[in-house]
């Protein structure tokens, strides 16, 4: 699985990050939004991003999170890879990694 940030404006990918949909991958995330200085993040309202987000700039609004959902689907119709009943399903994270890197900047 993989956990990514896209840029509201531009929608490019500003982080990526493989691995399960728990703090330590989703911290890889946000550290790196934090450090680029994010005005906002919006997140669906998974309690994990709660410890991990200050409140002052973590939004968890309806409608702010479809253009990342809609990359999601976009992502598993591009790249057989992300379903699991292919015969393109990657195991391994390596492989995942760099097709990743591959489409994301491309």
């Amino acid at each position: 699985m993989a956990v990514y940030a896209i840029d509201k404006v531009t929608k490019e990918i500003a982080t990526f990050y493989i691995g399960k949909r728990n703090n330590k991958t989703l911290n890889t995330v946000v550290k790196t939004l934090l450090n680029a200085r994010a005005a906002t993040i919006f997140t669906d309202q998974l309690k994990n991003y709660q410890y991990l987000i200050p409140k002052s700039i973590h939004s968890t609004q309806r409608y702010q999170t479809n253009g990342i959902e809609r990359m999601n689907l976009t992502l598993r119709t591009h790249l057989k890879r992300l379903n699991r009943r292919t015969i393109g399903f990657s195991r391994s994270i390596t492989i995942l990694s760099v097709i990743l890197k591959i489409y994301f900047w491309s």
